[in-house]
């Protein structure tokens, strides 16, 4: 099917012009849940050079995806986490999550990244 979609005109365009960068989604998946510092997310995903980490955080905040809170103290402290509507958007990573996985099973492969699927007591249709 041809996709004659203009910038924001086509809700996938949309989408993946917010969530399509190289490390958004591992990124907005690690946040999830929780507030990260920089040093816990480039553990989590350690093949994400500094560099890059900060680029792709710093357009998450951009698009309101993630909120970037900086706390007044030596050294300097900042946290990481997601907005309502960056929080919006955890179906939609599990769904790509369950279909990589089935899709990575029937090639005979495993998955293997920082990513699992989280089902906790809110989560429960996951």
């Amino acid at each position: 099917m041809l996709c004659t979609c203009s910038d924001y005109n086509c809700p996938v365009d949309a989408t993946l012009s917010l969530i399509g960068g190289k490390y958004k989604s591992l990124i907005l998946w690690h946040l999830i849940d929780t507030t990260l510092r920089f040093g816990e997310l480039r553990k989590l995903i350690p093949q994400a050079t500094p560099k890059m980490l900060t680029q792709q955080l710093r357009e998450l905040e951009q698009n309101n995806l993630v909120v970037r809170t900086v706390y007044p103290v030596v050294p300097p402290k900042v946290e990481y986490s997601l907005t309502d509507f960056g929080r919006s958007i955890k179906p939609i990573l599990s769904a790509m999550y369950e279909w990589g996985e089935d899709y990575l099973k029937s090639q005979g492969l495993e998955p293997n990244c920082s990513m699992t699927l989280r089902v906790g007591p809110s989560d429960q249709s996951l």
